[in-house]
């Protein structure tokens, strides 16, 4: 792609913002929570006790039936190793299987950006606007999108859906363009002056997937199989095409729970549903794979020393006055991680969260703790939460992140 084909698309996203009342159910996927500030002697990384698999287990089995159809957890590393899960009956769990990882892929595509940033083709530092003539906000800087200090519009000024199941239910195989998410943003000021403050924002990595596109000439599915899927042999992950809604080989079938309109409710199966979130959480994966990707990235095979050191700093900047991402009012996202600070132990790695699957991989910096998890929620109000902390606390071996 060339910069007159990524003006046209630019062109394209001011042109559709009439569009934006039929987009769905937003890309972004909330933190894990706001973990209360670290006890003394967190600012290290930690190391973990040995892993207590009689409290993961415990921790597993307090799955809410009403709220959760499904859950897995892996741990590993030096500390100790386990892999387990918790189902309604007669529902399979295959831990091997794969997901749906959402805003995991987060991870990906800023590994891909930092790639041809260490081969000098793409700069921090530069104007977005240097790679796409026509965006339409200036003084953002390609860094900015990737540690979410760009104070770029996050789309919720516009309606994705309107929350319910039974709107994802008849909604679930639409699919929509990048140039249509973006155009959520049409219209609307920058929520503050970039660089100052730091708000999670998914329209950020839509626009870095846009960049490489352009610095490349390539689609961004293309870089990521030869830069990171094929070199690290991650059978079970890909970025599927927007209009492709299967699942091969699942992990589990998740479904959300439905009202019907005479009373009573009903399932509906998710397991297929459009991966229209693209670089942004479009991707699938596998337990197996993210262990492996998340090892490879933290002992360096993927970025040179420059690069991975970004992975592990966090902007000092407050975060947005209307962000509830990060505790204590202060940035707690890297370029590319989030960081979990709680009871001595500093983990980093990145949730996600399509319908039906919230999932996530922390790591310790020395690799010696790993925990990737998923859970199939059956609704979208986020009533898994507290299971989902319980879960990785547990894993982590600490009494909470709260």
């Amino acid at each position: 792609m060339n910069a007159s084909t990524h003006r046209t698309r630019w062109a394209a996203v001011a042109a559709a913002g009439a569009l934006a009342a039929v987009l769905t159910v937003g890309a972004g996927a909330p933190a894990l929570a706001a973990p209360a500030a670290p006890t003394a002697g967190a600012a290290g990384a930690g190391t973990p006790v040995p892993l207590d698999r009689a409290a993961v287990r415990a921790a597993l089995a307090g799955r809410p039936a009403a709220d959760v159809s499904a859950s897995f957890v892996r741990v590993t590393g030096s500390t100790g190793r386990f892999e387990g899960s918790s189902a309604e009956d007669g529902m399979a769990v295959d831990p091997h299987g794969r997901f749906r990882i959402g805003s995991v892929s987060k991870v990906f595509t800023t590994t891909v950006v930092l790639q041809l940033v260490a081969e000098g083709r793409i700069d921090l530092d530069a104007d977005v606007r240097r790679y796409l003539p026509d965006f339409p906000y200036q003084g953002v800087e390609v860094g900015q999108l990737l540690n979410h200090t760009s104070g770029l519009p996050d789309g919720s000024n516009a309606p994705w859906g309107d929350g319910t199941t039974t709107w994802f239910e008849a909604h679930r195989f639409d699919s929509f363009t990048p140039e249509q998410v973006l155009a959520t943003m049409h219209g609307y000021p920058l929520g503050f002056t970039p660089g100052t403050e730091q708000q999670y924002n998914g329209m950020n990595t839509f626009v870095a997937g846009l960049v490489v596109e352009e610095v490349t000439g390539r689609s961004f599915a293309d870089e990521l199989n030869d830069r990171i899927i094929r070199p690290l042999g991650l059978h079970d992950t890909a970025l599927p095409d927007a209009d492709d809604p299967s699942l091969r080989h699942p992990a589990t079938r998740p479904y959300l729970t439905v009202p019907d309109a005479g009373g009573g409710t009903h399932r509906a199966d998710v397991t297929e549903q459009s991966a229209w979130p693209w670089v942004e959480g479009g991707m699938v994966s596998s337990a197996d794979d993210l262990d492996r990707f998340m090892t490879a990235l933290f002992r360096g095979r993927l970025l040179p020393a420059a690069q991975q050191e970004l992975l592990f700093t966090v902007p000092d900047v407050p975060t947005a006055a209307h962000s509830t991402h990060c505790p204590g009012g202060k940035a707690c996202m890297s370029t590319g991680l989030e960081r979990l600070q709680a009871h001595g132990i500093t983990a980093w790695g990145k949730t996600g969260s399509r319908p039906g699957s919230t999932s996530g991989v922390f790591a310790t910096r020395d690799l010696s703790r790993k925990v990737v998890y998923s859970v199939d929620p059956t609704s979208l109000n986020g009533a898994e939460s507290t299971y989902v902390l319980g879960l990785v606390a547990a894993s982590f071996g600490i009494s909470s992140v709260f």
